[in-house]
């Protein structure tokens, strides 16, 4: 089936947390707002057009309820999103510093950590062009590794394209897991999106063409590069483009590749090149730095459209 064939351009599945970002260095002040790497993926692939659908688990307490109604406002489908009676909503907090911003998280024993295949009982991913996975999601808890596992298994029998990000968290698991846990999976994705400081950790490589390469021999066929404010590398098999990074005023770069990762998908699913879309996504992230937290910045794509225009002329 083609995209329009389904009923989904991009199905998401992982964490959404609520979000509290120091406003700067020297205030105690918070403002709140929402993170999540693939809850932010699924609301930059919506505020593109895309026709998206999450599937999670939340806790039955406010802040659960203000993520749903975020998801709902978004245009996100979110009915398998779970709710958990005992377990409560993640939350995490950034503080900046000199050397840039920190996060520290309240998710153990959460809901969405306690995810498991209730949230696959529908056919959302069956009925998706793209699935979308994370490592942060294998990472969280074991059920919710075996859970993305299970969402592989559904994708690749529905022919449901895979887009996997590697968001290594060392606090989270060990490099060890996580390399035998994306070495599983890379075989099986279609689009590999990781950062170059993720890989860094994870292979002990330092230049980006040798992690392309590695990349290329461990089974990934098309593999966008992240390298921040540098732009991104993109690998069609073999045949690789640089983009470089545009120049904008940078507050809160959190959320920035996940932000890169919706708008190129969405952009993938209505009908761009891999380096069309890619541009679009680049162009997309490095406007998002322009505000606090992970999701308020996402710009619309008559913004995006607008820096791309500037980048050129």
């Amino acid at each position: 089936m083609t995209v329009h064939q389904r009923r989904y351009d991009v199905i998401t599945l992982g964490e959404g947390l609520v979000e509290f970002n120091q406003t700067s260095a020297s205030a105690a002040t918070y403002l709140q707002g929402f993170g999540g790497d693939t809850s932010n993926v699924a609301i930059a692939a919506a505020r593109q057009g895309a026709r998206v659908g999450y599937l999670s688990r939340l806790g039955a307490d406010d802040f659960g309820a203000m993520l749903k109604q975020l998801w709902d406002r978004e245009g996100i489908d979110t009915t398998y999103v779970s709710i958990d009676k005992e377990a409560p909503t993640g939350l995490y907090f950034i503080t900046h510093g000199p050397s840039g911003h920190r996060f520290s998280y309240r998710r153990q024993g959460s809901a969405a950590s306690l995810m498991n295949a209730e949230i696959l009982a529908g056919d959302m991913i069956q009925s998706a062009w793209m699935l979308h996975l994370s490592g942060i999601s294998q990472a969280i808890s074991s059920s919710a590794e075996t859970v993305v596992r299970q969402a592989v298994d559904l994708a690749k029998k529905a022919g449901t394209q895979i887009s996997y990000d590697t968001n290594y968290r060392p606090r989270l698991w060990s490099p060890d897991h996580a390399l035998k846990a994306l070495l599983e999976i890379l075989p099986l994705t279609d689009l590999f999106l990781p950062s170059m400081e993720d890989l860094r950790l994870l292979t002990g490589l330092k230049d980006p063409f040798a992690v392309l390469e590695w990349s290329r021999q461990h089974g990934a066929r098309r593999t966008i590069l992240k390298r921040g404010p540098e732009g991104v590398l993109v690998d069609d098999q073999g045949d690789i483009q640089i983009l470089s990074g545009h120049a904008v005023n940078t507050i809160d770069a959190s959320g920035a590749g996940d932000c890169f990762v919706g708008c190129l998908l969405a952009r993938l699913s209505l009908g761009d090149t891999l380096l069309d879309a890619a541009a679009y996504g680049n162009a997309a992230a490095a406007l998002s730095t322009e505000g606090f937290g992970a999701v308020a910045p996402i710009p619309s794509s008559p913004e995006v459209r607008v820096k791309l225009l500037l980048h050129h002329d």
